[in-house]
């Protein structure tokens, strides 16, 4: 009886880790690993997440040299737990963008990714 009891404490454990561990979006793939933005063009990112996005409650920013945040529009993609994000043209050099995304779970999660843009 009491190793059945300690199976089933054992089985809702690892039920609770698994629940903690998809709890969070994150970030799957972008677009910008295999197609750079290039100098002086509109352009348009995708990030696809673990999970879906609610768009209402997240922000995307543009973080520019010298710390400078510009909030950014985004759609929801095609595939669940995409999204397409407008980026307006830049000149080259180095730049960020930084978001706080929440998942329909209502968690949230932040993260940074950093590109280059080129002629």
């Amino acid at each position: 009886m009491m190793k059945k009891l300690v199976q089933l404490i054992l089985l809702l454990l690892s039920l609770g880790q698994t629940t903690l561990v998809s709890a969070h979006a994150v970030v799957t793939d972008y677009s910008l690993k295999i197609a750079p933005i290039h100098a002086n063009q509109p352009d348009k990112v995708e990030l696809t997440f673990n999970s879906q996005i609610e768009l209402g409650l997240s922000q995307i920013f543009l973080v520019r040299k010298g710390d400078k945040h510009e909030l950014l529009q985004a759609e929801n993609g095609n595939k669940q737990g995409q999204i397409i994000i407008h980026i307006p043209a830049l000149e080259s050099g180095d730049y960020a963008l930084r978001f706080k995304v929440f998942a329909a779970d209502g968690h949230l999660t932040e993260d940074v990714i950093h590109f280059s843009v080129s002629q």
